[in-house]
């Protein structure tokens, strides 16, 4: 909350400020929770009353909080994109490298936006008050409270992209990174570190299972010949990487009206893996793509996850046919990030291979 308060500061008298600030704060916690629920849920809670409260209107309120909650696929530390390159057997690295430049991409596609909404008709988000702190006052909070949860991001990321450590070893000094933080700021105790190891053992426990599932679906697919079969269809065609692209992410967007994210990946990773090396196509690119695909399922009506999410965390006079309306936006920013980066893979590319 305190981080939050410290962004809202910054920016006073901006329109749609609030909004603004929940597509800030969404991608600091993407970069600390790696959990789309999870900031979805907090910054639901921190700022929807309060923004609806000020008068913002629900689309403003209800949109932005959902669409940056997603972005947690994408931005390091993201716990799909350890699976997904887990279940892939590639480059954790490459993959959770890779999300960072699409991740940015939307954040600051979704300011723009907001910005631009506001400029049409000011009435979506009432003009707060400018906070007349001014100097170090205005900007203390920014380097208390928001700088240090950067350095946990930067000790992940810095530390695998400058080759210090391994994916694995650079989770363990976040860990430590974030343990220290906790400590610096008087909030460790024995009882939240034996929770958070719970948590985590849990989590490791059903990633587990997960993969044991998925590779016993590959072999039973590769022994009935149904992976074979598949590629024999897809040869018989005369399909361009960018062709064959772009119907494997329609697939995944249709799937997603109907199925969670770890469904999909294993009904559909034991296929497009096969498909994308026998096109030559770059699997990197791919899972980029799969994971920007996943995360618009989750705002995609009717069954969409952070739809019902925030359904859980609004007020009870919101209804759920305004979420779905409020997603709308949003989902069309996202599938023209999808295009672009179809269209030039190079941008999606571009950090794995600064870091070959």
């Amino acid at each position: 909350f305190r981080s939050i308060n410290a962004i809202d500061k910054l920016i006073s008298g901006v329109p749609g400020r609030l909004s603004i600030v929940s597509i800030a704060g969404g991608a600091v916690f993407s970069s600390l929770s790696g959990s789309t629920i999870a900031n979805t849920a907090i910054l639901g809670n921190l700022l929807l009353p309060d923004m609806l409260k000020r008068g913002y209107h629900p689309s403003l309120a209800l949109g932005p909080i959902m669409a940056v909650g997603g972005i947690a696929m994408l931005i390091p530390p993201s716990s799909l994109a350890v699976l997904l390159a887990s279940l892939a057997e590639r480059s954790i690295t490459d993959l959770l490298i890779a999300g960072v430049l699409p991740g940015l991409m939307m954040s600051v596609l979704f300011v723009v936006y907001v910005l631009v909404r506001c400029k049409l008709n000011p009435a979506l988000a009432p003009q707060t008050e400018e906070i007349k702190e001014r100097g170090w006052n205005r900007w203390r909070p920014f380097f208390v409270d928001v700088l240090p949860l950067f350095i946990i991001f930067a000790v992940v990321v810095g530390s695998i992209f400058l080759r210090i450590a391994a994916p694995e070893e650079a989770a363990a000094l976040g860990c430590l990174a974030a343990v220290g933080i906790s400590a610096a700021y008087g909030k460790l105790s024995l009882t939240s570190l034996m929770r958070a190891m719970r948590e985590t053992a849990k989590i490791n426990v059903m990633l587990l299972f997960i993969i044991a599932g998925s590779l016993t679906f590959s072999q039973v697919l590769q022994v009935s010949g149904a992976t074979s079969g598949v590629l024999a269809a897809i040869s018989s065609v005369e399909f361009t990487q960018l062709t064959a692209m772009a119907v494997m992410m329609l697939l995944l967007l249709f799937l997603g009206c109907f199925m969670d994210q770890i469904s999909m990946i294993l009904l559909t990773l034991p296929f497009f893996l096969p498909i994308a090396d026998s096109l030559g196509m770059n699997s990197t690119w791919l899972m980029v793509m799969m994971l920007i695909s996943m995360e618009i399922s989750l705002l995609t009506p009717p069954f969409g996850l952070l739809l019902f999410v925030m359904k859980g965390v609004a007020p009870k006079e919101i209804r759920i046919t305004q979420i779905y309306r409020a997603a709308i936006p949003f989902i069309l920013l996202e599938l023209f990030v999808m295009v672009i980066l179809i269209a030039y893979p190079k941008l999606a590319l571009w950090l794995p291979e600064m870091l070959h």
